[in-house]
């Protein structure tokens, strides 16, 4: 649980200042689509974004290290948490005020955490139906096809669509790691969906951050992560919960997604404050 939430550290902290690059990115040719698949050699030419995907490449050593070791379900409310992280960075960093409410709502976060932490039994044993590492291929592709055809909707609609896609990406990448026992099983499809689904995870998320308002997507990212991947974890992959703690870890996991939610603003950095004029010579 504790790389868990280091992982949640990591990855709320990229989002700060990847947000805040791609942003900065000048628009390409793609920039009127859903899906800017050039815009992530644009952003990657700022120091921001190089920090963040360092800072992802951690948050995913500390995510496979607790997947491996803790159900689904734990993991994925502790990586939705990480918008709290992001609130609290961008708060001091990019100098965005919280509301009380929105403190709150941090706190209602890490009070889920507690509850998952104290009720979360042991990672589960199961490796579910052999056709389940091909339907996680399947969802991949599937994730990058709605991606593209989002790009065609309009505003929050298209918002949406991006935040679900990638949060089901994310989703097959936390499935799939509990599928790969051999990293170097080249027959094992899982190891191709966790690629698949991660990188157009992470195409359709920077297309959501370099413009616009995404809170719409990140609340859908939200979404997309935590709760299929949870009954996947459950139905199949035997995660439980500790004897009696059911009902706590059904409560934890639901505090904690919603104050996630609430938070679901903070997914995206704010517009660069125009810098102001000179002082006309006397």
């Amino acid at each position: 649980m504790i790389c868990a939430l280091a992982s949640a550290l990591c990855f709320g902290t990229a989002t700060v200042l990847q947000a805040a690059a791609t942003r900065a990115a000048e628009p390409g040719t793609g920039a009127g689509s859903g899906v800017d698949a050039a815009l992530l050699l644009r952003a990657v030419r700022q120091w921001r974004y190089v920090v963040g995907l360092a800072l992802d490449g951690l948050g995913f050593v500390f995510q496979v290290i607790a997947l491996r070791s803790v159900p689904i379900y734990a993991v994925g409310a502790a990586l939705a948490a990480s918008l709290a992280v992001t609130a609290v960075v961008a708060a001091r960093i990019l100098r965005v005020s919280l509301s009380g409410t929105e403190w709150a709502a941090v706190g209602v976060v890490c009070a889920g955490l507690a509850m998952l932490g104290l009720s979360s039994g042991a990672e589960g044993d199961g490796a579910g139906p052999a056709s389940l590492r091909w339907w996680l291929l399947g969802v991949a592709a599937a994730v990058l096809a709605a991606g593209a055809a989002g790009g065609r909707l309009p505003g929050r609609a298209r918002a949406l669509v991006l935040g679900l896609g990638a949060g089901c990406g994310f989703g097959v990448v936390e499935v799939a790691v509990r599928l790969i026992d051999d990293p170097f099983d080249l027959t094992n499809p899982a190891l191709y969906a966790l690629l698949a689904g991660g990188g157009a995870a992470f195409l359709l998320l920077t297309s959501a951050l370099s413009r616009g308002s995404v809170t719409t997507a990140t609340a859908g990212m939200v979404i997309g992560e935590t709760i299929g991947p949870a009954l996947v974890g459950v139905a199949w992959l035997g995660d439980h919960t500790r004897a009696g703690l059911g009902w706590l870890a059904i409560t934890g996991f639901a505090v904690a997604v919603a104050g996630a939610l609430a938070l679901a603003r903070f997914g995206e950095a704010p517009e660069t404050a125009p810098a102001p004029p000179d002082h006309p010579e006397a």
